[in-house]
């Protein structure tokens, strides 16, 4: 793996956001942004399976650590980094995925960069909050917070990837 000091700063960024920023958003029970799920969608898309799943895991159980969560956010990372190459191939296409590079606007193109942040951030999101919930009573208050809070979280990923996109080169 190349750019290994910026991916180890990424995790960091994007851990101390989640941990010290959006988990003190106190605005809406339904509001509840994860953005640390940027760190997995902006790895290479060369990146070898069992590195992507580790990868999850060191963030899943970073996360769970620090919010005291009981492994939701593990389930929900690892399951995101295993799905991930799929989503890449689904929105961009196998042909642009066996390239290579960094997962950006500038190499996938904005729309597509964008659609496979979305899917990435409501999958993830899908999994937090329904293993949060672990009831289907209240599935229809869980599918508003799901929504709520995916919205946010595909802005803020959003940002996020341009800032940290925008000094590499797409390795086109």
């Amino acid at each position: 793996m190349y750019r290994t000091l910026q991916y180890a700063l990424l995790f960091l960024v994007a851990a101390l956001l989640q941990i010290f920023l959006f988990n003190n958003l106190s605005l809406s029970v339904y509001l509840n942004p994860l953005v640390y799920v940027v760190f997995i969608a902006l790895l290479p898309m060369e990146t070898t399976p069992i590195r992507m799943l580790l990868a999850g895991l060191a963030m899943g159980l970073a996360m769970d650590w620090t919010m005291g969560a009981a492994g939701v956010n593990t389930i929900a990372t690892v399951f995101v980094a295993f799905v991930r190459i799929h989503l890449l191939n689904i929105v961009c296409g196998k042909e642009n995925v066996h390239d290579g590079g960094v997962p950006s606007a500038r190499r996938l193109g904005e729309k597509s960069f964008t659609v496979y942040l979305a899917l990435t951030v409501v999958l993830h999101n899908a999994i937090f909050f329904y293993m949060e919930a672990l009831s289907w009573s209240h599935a229809l208050l869980t599918l508003l917070r799901l929504g709520v809070s995916a919205a946010v979280g595909v802005f803020f990923c959003w940002l996020i990837a341009q800032v940290f996109t925008s000094r590499l080169s797409p390795r086109i």
